[in-house]
């Protein structure tokens, strides 16, 4: 069973599923939120960035400029939510060149009000955490609408009081590993230590701390979930993709829920598929794609065969 169904999904609740179309690589459950369009099996992202169709302005009865325009929008990315005001460099609102008198005064007027901005501890932590979750989704190439998720996941876990006496390093590569856990998009802790700045052990303990203290509704990761970044790191082609796919969905008893690690069950399909498919692939370049021994993986797709076959 899906875990999916198992497990009921209330961290994004904007996610709705796309009942018109179906994904053009694997046929898979489209779904679309308030940012893109993204297949629910593959991961593969058909639409993003979407036209926002509301208004950008503001008009109000008797001032003799319409349309004017308000600003960014609000984003939970930031510690003031977007909306805190700046004090421009060199030209004034009408475009004319500020004189160096001017300047200077205006120099002085920005470094208070940066100053004022970050008014408390708190601010400052949610400043450096959200910089330092958008630095690592920026490293890793993730999208915005998972940024957005582990920025609300840090802010959440500063209101539970969960960062008094921890790194705000280790709580911000935890929250961008449960968002991808939440969204089912899973990444290992190695690549998320690989963008931060500390080691696998530290973004592991800023993981549990989070699991713990707030009860994340986190499903376990599937061996299928593993399966399109093994593939792609391979260069394989899409027939033994989904035919590794396919191995996986029917060996759905014990050999995929027996604890072991999933993507060594992923890379165990991938060998199987790729020997039935003619792609000929070597354990050794699997166990290199995937991060796990070939000792791993031998297991694995022998457990898959004997269970299939």
């Amino acid at each position: 069973m899906a875990s999916r169904n198992i497990y009921e999904q209330t961290f994004d609740e904007d996610v709705q599923e796309d009942e018109q179309s179906s994904c053009p690589e694997c046929d898979g459950r489209v779904t679309t939120n308030a940012h893109e369009t993204v297949c629910e099996d593959c991961g593969l992202i058909l639409a993003d960035e979407q036209i926002d169709h509301g208004p950008e302005w503001r008009e109000f009865e008797g001032e003799e400029t319409a349309q004017r325009r308000t600003g960014a929008p609000n984003t939970v990315a930031r510690h003031d939510r977007g909306i805190g005001s700046e004090i421009g460099w060199k030209k004034d609102s009408e475009g004319r060149t500020i004189g160096g008198k001017k300047r200077r005064q205006l120099g002085r007027l920005r470094r208070e009000h940066t100053r004022a901005k970050i008014g408390s501890k708190a601010d400052r932590n949610l400043l450096s955490g959200f910089v330092e979750i958008r630095r690592m989704t920026a490293a890793l190439g993730f999208t915005e609408s998972l940024r957005n998720q582990a920025c609300q996941l840090f802010r959440t876990a500063q209101s539970e009081d969960v960062l008094r006496g921890r790194s705000i390093e280790a709580i911000a590569s935890g929250c961008l590993y449960a968002a991808c856990r939440l969204n089912e998009y899973p990444r290992t802790f190695e690549e998320i230590a690989t963008v931060s700045k500390l080691d696998e052990g530290k973004v592991r303990l800023g993981y549990k701390v989070l699991n713990r203290e707030l009860g994340l509704p986190v499903p376990p990761a599937g061996p299928k979930q593993y399966l399109p970044q093994i593939a792609s790191e391979t260069d394989v082609g899409q027939g033994t993709e989904r035919r590794a796919r396919t191995l996986l969905e029917n060996a759905a008893g014990e050999t995929v829920s027996n604890g072991c690690n999933p993507v060594g069950t992923a890379a165990g399909a991938l060998y199987i598929a790729g020997q039935e498919t003619g792609e000929y692939l070597t354990q050794a370049e699997i166990a290199d794609a995937a991060d796990v021994s070939k000792v791993t993986i031998r297991a694995r797709y022998r457990e898959i065969e004997a269970e299939v076959v």
